[in-house]
């Protein structure tokens, strides 16, 4: 005896000759048709798009940084002369650097009168201070003018990321032209270390930052002016993190395998309730000829 495995099949097949096509039914399988392929796009945009999640957690991230920070600092000073502009580095772990130039260029502004300052340089991940000023000059000047536009102020690797909005550069085009001349800025810096993760696991380490600032005229010990522009900083033991993440394809299967059976299922028993209807008015009509 021969088994016959198609009594296995569950999909028993209805021969044509025994099914009636309707116009109810043309019109909600084009609707069912139509609303499939509109959910099937949607799930389909939502499987290839990449969706960032964030968190917060107390760590420091990039331990191989031998812990410095990368600083990036672009800074326009329209009336001060290059030969007087200088970057002091100290913090509370003994460092104290005056003049620092590693790193560092000056580009002339407006003939020679003003300087655009543009350096890289590191800090150690304690709190801290650097300044632009002219402490480093060989002779101070009468009264130094520390009007000045900052263009750049970031730490950390650049990240460009569409879908990361966070304040990586918070003081770019802070502009304090129109300041008293001979007033300091303290621009007090509380930095968030930051970790963005693609989706390959590769992670990149920046810093964004939130920024308060204060304006006042500051005399030395001999009673005169030495402004500058100080840029006093800490750090915030919260990391932030992004991770990058798809839906995985089992998930998006599923979500399509539920689209095209939920709605098959509901437009049969729309379908099947109209025609119900249907039939059901056409015999009652029928009664009433009778």
């Amino acid at each position: 005896m021969v088994f016959d495995v198609r009594r296995l099949d569950i999909y028993r097949k209805v021969p044509k000759d025994l099914t009636q096509p309707t116009y109810t039914g043309a019109v909600v399988s084009i609707i069912c048709c139509v609303f499939m392929l509109f959910l099937f796009l949607s799930e389909l945009k939502g499987f290839i798009a990449t969706e960032i999640v964030n968190e917060l957690y107390v760590d420091d991230p990039d331990k191989n940084s031998g812990g410095k920070i990368d600083v990036s600092l672009n800074i326009s000073l329209p009336n001060l002369h290059c030969d007087l502009v200088g970057l002091d580095i100290q913090d509370e772990m003994g460092r104290h650097e005056v003049g620092h130039i590693d790193n560092s260029m000056k580009v002339p502004l407006n003939h020679g009168h003003g300087c655009r300052f543009e350096g890289e340089f590191t800090i150690n991940k304690v709190p801290g201070n650097f300044h632009v000023s002219t402490h480093s000059a060989t002779a101070q000047p009468q009264s130094p003018d520390m009007t000045h536009v900052i263009h750049k102020l970031a730490f950390g690797e650049k990240l460009q990321v569409q879908n990361v909005q966070g304040a990586f550069n918070a003081l770019g085009g802070a502009d304090r032209l129109v300041s008293n001349p001979l007033a300091s800025h303290d621009y007090i810096l509380k930095i968030v270390p930051t970790v963005y993760e693609d989706l390959s696991g590769k992670q990149r380490f920046s810093y964004q930052y939130t920024v308060a600032n204060k304006e006042y005229v500051a005399y030395s010990h001999t009673g005169r002016i030495i402004p500058a522009i100080w840029y006093r900083y800490d750090l915030s033991p919260i990391t932030v993190k992004y991770t990058e993440k798809r839906q995985p394809l089992y998930r998006f299967i599923t979500t399509i395998c539920a689209i095209i059976g939920g709605t098959f299922t509901v437009a049969g028993i729309i379908d099947s309730c109209i025609f119900t209807a249907s039939e059901a008015w056409k015999k009652i009509q029928i009664g009433k000829m009778s």
